[in-house]
């Protein structure tokens, strides 16, 4: 059976994913996204596993919507940021329902950009936004290509003001990017999309 898809005008989900200066990258867009986000918000930031972290926390300190680490077998609602825990991959289903995995790192990285992108654009194709921030690496390249080849939207951080270039760079170079933008014009860009059908 296959699932029905959602309208292409009609986002349901924003995938973000940064490394490298991402504390302050996310700061920046999440704290712009306003409080009544219509969409879920779902983040990868790569964070030292050996560690518990404290990432929700201070994201919730520069945004006004909820911000929690994602738990398996819960629903992604609308207007609350899920953030993968360390050292574990973020997924969702075609339900909506985020899953966590230790499966093996992939490009030496876990929670990995690539495979929530992935599931991202499995569960919701047009309906998915894709955005890659700053950080090394090119984890997220793969995952952005997936996300286009669904239907989906992509946006990445212009690499001329990202601190770490090396995802965004990647991103770009997969030619798969609709909106190369400075880190201060994502969160407006973001809200343009998934709020514009609901005007």
């Amino acid at each position: 059976m296959t699932r029905e898809r959602p309208p292409a005008d009609h986002y349901g989900v924003v995938a973000v994913a940064s490394s490298a200066g991402g504390i302050q990258a996310l700061s920046a867009v999440l704290g712009a996204l306003g409080p009544e986000l219509p969409v879920p918000v779902l983040v990868v930031q790569h964070l030292d596993p050996r560690h518990r972290t404290v990432l929700d926390q201070v994201l919730a300190r520069r945004t006004a919507l909820p911000v929690k680490l994602a738990e398996a077998g819960e629903r992604a609602r609308p207007g609350t940021v899920y953030i993968a825990p360390p050292g574990q991959h973020l997924l969702v289903g075609s339900d909506g329902v985020l899953s966590l995995s230790t499966t093996e790192a992939v490009h030496f990285v876990r929670p990995s950009a690539d495979l929530l992108f992935a599931s991202v654009a499995s569960a919701y194709g047009p309906a998915a936004i894709a955005c890659v921030l700053t950080g090394t690496g090119r984890d997220g390249a793969t995952g952005v290509d997936t996300v286009k080849a669904h239907g989906g939207t992509v946006i990445a951080q212009d690499p001329k003001t990202a601190e770490f270039t090396g995802m965004p760079q990647s991103a770009v170079d997969t030619g798969a990017v609709d909106f190369v933008l400075p880190l201060e014009e994502i969160a407006a860009v973001v809200r343009g999309l998934v709020e514009a059908e609901r005007q």
